[in-house]
């Protein structure tokens, strides 16, 4: 498959964070870009903006005619979308070129020098983080979430280096050849893809294999690479951390040097480790180390990930994308760190009825951790409910007491009734879209 014979590309899903970064590549670069979604969102809504054909019913009459030349037109689609899907179904009968995102993620970046990012965690922070460093050399980066910095899950360089999110669900990172690459975790995710966490394991040594320069791993993992930790003996290892004016202070030592009072503003511990491995990277590839500290320094996060929408002396509101228990205990973590007096409430919703079922009890345990607690209805993406695995089950298996349900019509109110100091936002389905609401509340009572 040539991409630059495409002249359209069409998507069906395109609302999807990753679909999006795809979708604008594409129309950067001069394609014909249009696509379907099931809802409008920000990203539908920004994509829209900026000039890219988008509709929300699963009809084929609604594309242009532009789109329905099988020659010149290329057909990209998330594995999130049912095998049902009208489009989808005509694409594939009428024998246009029909493509999951992760082949074409990997046809694009085949002839680029790549930097795959993979792990159960952490990789949207990581590859933001590495993103924003390799800007210099003009590195375009595939995001999972939106860089502050940038304000997109894009960063549009030129077409020799490429930094790409390596996403372990539906085997996805297997379609990429990275020349340097890091896994951050190897925690049991997915389960509705692989069945056991050790066919999850097999999935991580086999991309490891695909890394043709250099392999960077979490210390701890059993994966063969340099290593990277916080205060034990690793590769790359930070060390004296300290905490000045809410930001973290740490020296590293790398293989070669040692790199000294290196500024970072994102909280949590597991952010510091996200950091380390991007660091790692950079210098393996050879950016030196003066200028991943500079970059270090200025990167201002990730929309989702520990997130603060509002933050003054009345009233904290922080959004986070956690979703899987590791993730919710790094949140409750850096919470600690950063509040440890405060009346925190979180407010969570599960994503996916089987996530929920195969981690149940490491969801409570996770959220016992927290003195206030909503649980929102779980949100169910691409799944079908379950029997039996329900909000309420899990609010029966966590052990705090100031715990209940809510609708999301009722969640203010039942937030003011609490009168939190902190309040937490977590989950990967559309509470990303609520936490304006209860912004624009909260603002009203406690001012921005």
């Amino acid at each position: 498959m040539s991409l630059k014979q495409v002249h359209s590309v069409y998507f069906i899903g395109i609302g999807g964070i990753g679909m999006s970064a795809l979708a604008k590549y594409f129309f950067a670069n001069g394609k014909k870009v249009a696509g379907y979604d099931k809802i409008s969102s920000p990203i539908t809504e920004t994509l829209a903006s900026e000039g890219i054909e988008i509709h929300f019913e699963d009809t084929i009459h609604n594309i242009s005619e532009g789109f329905l030349d099988k020659e010149k037109t290329l057909i990209v689609y998330t594995p999130a979308v049912p095998k049902t899907h009208k489009q989808l179904i005509y694409f594939k009968k009428n024998d246009f070129k029909v493509y999951k995102r992760a082949e074409i993620l990997g046809e694009i970046t085949k002839s680029t020098f790549c930097f795959g990012v993979a792990g159960t965690h952490g990789k949207t922070t990581t590859s933001s983080i590495l993103g924003h460093i390799m800007e210099v050399e003009k590195a375009t980066s595939f995001l999972g979430g939106i860089a502050e910095n940038y304000n997109s899950n894009l960063i549009l360089g030129e077409d020799k280096i490429t930094v790409v999110e390596a996403d372990e669900f539906d085997r996805s990172f297997l379609h990429l050849s990275p020349n340097i690459a890091c896994i951050t975790s190897m925690d049991a995710d997915h389960l509705d893809i692989y069945g056991a966490h050790d066919e999850l394991n097999k999935s991580f040594h086999e991309f490891a294999e695909k890394v043709t320069d250099q392999m960077v791993v979490a210390k701890g993992l059993e994966i063969d690479g340099l290593t990277y930790a916080i205060e034990e003996s690793a590769d790359y290892q930070a060390y004296d951390l300290r905490v000045k004016d809410g930001a973290f202070e740490f020296d590293v030592k790398t293989p070669k040097a040692t790199i000294k009072d290196i500024r970072f503003n994102l909280p949590g511990r597991h952010n510091m480790m996200n950091a380390l491995a991007a660091l790692a990277m950079a210098d393996i590839y050879g950016i030196s180390l003066d200028k991943i500290k500079e970059k270090l320094g200025s990167f201002n996060g990730v929309q989702r990930r520990f997130s603060y929408k509002i933050k003054n002396e009345n009233i904290v509101l922080i959004d986070d994308y956690a979703h899987h228990p590791t993730e919710i205990n790094a949140v409750g973590s850096a919470i600690k760190e950063m509040y440890p007096e405060a009346k925190v409430l979180v407010v969570f919703q599960p994503h996916l009825f089987s996530r929920t079922r195969d981690f149940i009890d490491d969801f409570a345990k996770a959220l016992s951790n927290f003195e206030n607690i909503i649980l929102l209805d779980i949100y169910p993406a691409r799944e079908l409910p379950i029997e039996g695995v329900t909000s309420s089950w899990l609010l029966t298996k966590i052990k705090t007491k100031n715990k209940q349900l809510s609708s999301k019509k009722a969640l203010i109110e039942n937030i003011n009734k609490i009168k939190p100091e902190v309040i937490v936002m977590l989950g990967a389905g559309d509470i990303g879209l609520l936490v304006n609401d209860v912004k624009e509340e909260l603002i009203k009572q406690f001012g921005k």
